[in-house]
């Protein structure tokens, strides 16, 4: 039986990972500080520590697995990223998770590891004009990422391809562009604008307003998680083409025009009131053109038919914890 190894499958993106490898038949390890919060795991065996620590790597990686997917991280939405609090303890715990994961499986003779990046480590100045950000994967240097957390994704994107280079490993690259839907965070602070929104429209009342960080003139694409998985899968694969390679939808939308189609699912008319907050880029949008032409495949699913699966799931849990 083939073996894989999840590495923050209690996170949002590695829980839904892990049910997807079961899917296919593999004998599934999770890893994570903690047990996923909105669902159980269907893991095989899911181990419970700390990944900056070197000996509980080795205590993870205890033998060989086919495939390795290291998506953890120290991470969250824009209140979390961009407030410049947060900046010493993303960069240091997420490279030292990379370090420690990619010197214990390159000593075990794991060759096939995954690596997921962000589409924040793209230049800030390319992302200036919200109806034309340039996110091609060869844009990425002269490298001016607009957050630290960008810099150490940059960082470890080199990583694991110099391991590649200097150790015969296959690591493969991609860089995730805001990933959505149901089973994620939706409260609590590092929650992604989708998740933000939806709960906001939730909560309010036919005719109310909810807060917008900025303008809501800047641009964003949003990419469902089953799109993001079959995007994973097959760069993680792949022969001959290490990437980093874009996975995130082509459809832009405004943040303002996210809220309209969130309300319109909800069948609220909702208002919009525009606060001071942390922004991010001014535009981003997933450039598409090489992984099609690597890969023979991009995400095609239209964002509303996402955030309509992604809507009823929040809107369960906020009816759930409002007071009675």
């Amino acid at each position: 039986m083939r073996k894989a190894l999840v590495c923050g499958a209690g996170g949002f993106i590695g829980g839904h990972l892990v049910k997807r490898l079961k899917s296919e038949g593999f004998w599934v390890r999770g890893v994570d500080l903690k047990f996923h919060e909105h669902a159980e795991t269907c893991a095989d065996d899911f181990l419970i520590g700390d990944l900056r620590d070197q000996d509980f790597c080795r205590d993870v990686v205890d033998g060989y697995f086919d495939e390795v997917y290291q998506l953890a991280a120290d991470m969250g939405g824009a209140g979390y990223i961009f407030t410049g609090d947060h900046d010493a303890d993303v960069m240091h715990n997420s490279a030292t998770i990379n370090l420690n994961m990619l010197d214990v499986c390159m000593k075990r003779n794991i060759k096939n590891v995954f690596y997921s990046s962000s589409a924040c480590i793209y230049p800030a100045y390319n992302q200036e004009d919200p109806d034309n950000p340039n996110c091609a994967e060869a844009s990425a240097y002269p490298a001016a990422p607009d957050s630290e957390y960008g810099w150490e994704k940059l960082f470890s994107e080199r990583l694991y391809l110099a391991y590649n280079r200097n150790y015969g490993m296959r690591n493969r690259v991609a860089r995730y562009h805001n990933i959505f839907g149901p089973e994620g965070t939706w409260d609590g602070g590092k929650e992604k604008s989708p998740a933000a929104i939806c709960r906001k429209v939730a909560r309010a009342m036919d005719g109310d307003e909810i807060e917008i960080w900025g303008d809501g003139k800047q641009t964003r694409s949003f990419l469902y998680i089953d799109e993001c998985l079959e995007g994973t899968l097959r760069i993680a694969r792949s022969p001959d083409f290490e990437g980093p390679v874009n996975i995130g939808s082509e459809e832009m939308v405004s943040i303002n025009q996210l809220v309209d189609i969130v309300a319109d699912i909800a069948g609220k008319r909702v208002g919009k009131k525009h606060v001071p907050g942390p922004l991010g880029v001014r535009g981003r949008n997933s450039d598409n053109r090489l992984v099609k032409e690597k890969l023979g495949w991009a995400p095609s699913q239209p964002l509303r038919k996402g955030l309509e699966v992604t809507y009823r799931w929040i809107e369960q849990r906020v009816r759930k914890n409002s007071p009675a």
